[in-house]
């Protein structure tokens, strides 16, 4: 059996579509028809070489989607054909089965243990999860990675009280689900700071109180007039040495607290006075927000469907696979925010 897919062939080139070969399913694999997948920052760069040395290619790519089981491998516990799912490349349980091998053209085309861009996958069990039943539809694509990344940055690593302030740096898919679960848990004020007017104003509809375009605007400034001079929890999306760099200055002494999300290109190195630690301040990472989906999928599903028409219009665009390569560039230039694969 074959399946159309988007290969990454060389980095800083284009995605080859053509048909690769699926393999026998080992233990502990689950083939699934795949119906949407997002495209995450992440695809991007690794398509542009951003992310060092690739030393997998050719593989394919993407690592947030929905689907249906078609077929299960032996041992396997979590799913059973005909169930819909959302492939995510957070740990859930089950198996750990690792990645696989596409056949193509007389070579190998490697794959993870969950890929996306192609008609069907073949996923390691523990990258599987059932879709909770409450009516998200083609939004559960964003349960992949977007809203448990940036959800779970606020609610399971930052940890803050209701009242306190937040400032997301970067109104991407996964800064505006972190504006999401800000709003939800009370925050106050929530800031929110980009380069794109149309993407600040999607944050205000997530809830943003105060929005900043940093082309203008001096966010110092808007935070010192309107926030009282710093943030008690900062969120960090853009992957930007000069805002990693700025993300400490921005809280509170005695408590304040950044998480790093955003993924800087391989090789630059960010630069923080030791006196911003010496303030008591802390800086945090985080592995897609701390986020288990057998913990807290269900949990973000309900928080996401009291925002559905907002989610709409993050997720609006839709490409057809053969177009993902304008989809990708559509997304570099921000004129779409979480561009979807749907599969025919």
């Amino acid at each position: 059996m074959k399946t159309p897919a988007a290969i990454l062939v060389q980095t800083k080139k284009p995605l080859e579509i053509d048909e690769i070969e699926i393999p026998k399913l080992r233990e502990g694999q689950v083939l699934v028809k795949i119906s949407h997948s997002g495209i995450c920052g992440t695809q991007l760069n690794e398509i542009d070489g951003k992310k060092g040395e690739d030393k997998w290619l050719p593989h394919c790519i993407g690592h947030e989607a929905i689907g249906s089981v078609v077929e299960c491998g032996s041992s396997i516990s979590r799913v059973k054909a005909y169930d819909e799912v959302v492939l995510s490349w957070l740990k859930a349980g089950g198996i750990d089965a690792g990645g696989c091998q596409y056949g193509w053209q007389g070579k190998q085309v490697n794959a993870g243990p969950v890929t996306t861009f192609q008609h069907y996958a073949v996923v390691s069990e523990n990258r599987i999860s059932k879709i909770p039943v409450n009516g998200l539809g083609e939004l559960f694509v964003l349960l992949g990675c977007a809203a448990p990344t940036g959800m779970g940055a606020v609610r399971n690593v930052l940890r803050p009280e209701p009242g306190q302030s937040v400032l997301v740096l970067g109104a991407g898919g996964v800064g505006l689900c972190a504006v999401m679960m800000a709003k939800y848990l009370d925050l106050k004020p929530v800031i929110v700071a980009d380069l794109s007017d149309s993407r600040l104003e999607l944050a205000s509809q997530f809830g943003a109180d105060i929005t900043v375009n940093v082309s203008r605007q001096s966010l110092s400034e808007v935070i010192s007039t309107q926030a009282g001079g710093c943030v008690d929890h900062a969120v960090e999306v853009t992957g930007s040495i000069s805002v990693l760099n700025d993300v400490m200055s921005y809280l509170r002494p005695q408590g304040g607290r950044a998480v790093i999300i955003g993924n800087a290109p391989a090789g630059q190195i960010m630069e923080i006075s030791p006196s911003q630690f010496n303030m008591g301040k802390s800086l945090l990472g985080t592995w897609g927000g701390d986020s288990h989906p057998d913990r807290d999928f269900e949990v973000y599903s309900e928080i996401m469907s009291q925002n559905t028409a907002t989610l709409h219009k993050l997720a609006e665009a839709r490409f057809a696979l053969n177009d993902v390569n304008i989809a990708l560039s559509e997304m570099r230039a921000k004129q779409v925010t979480r561009p979807i694969i749907k599969m025919g």
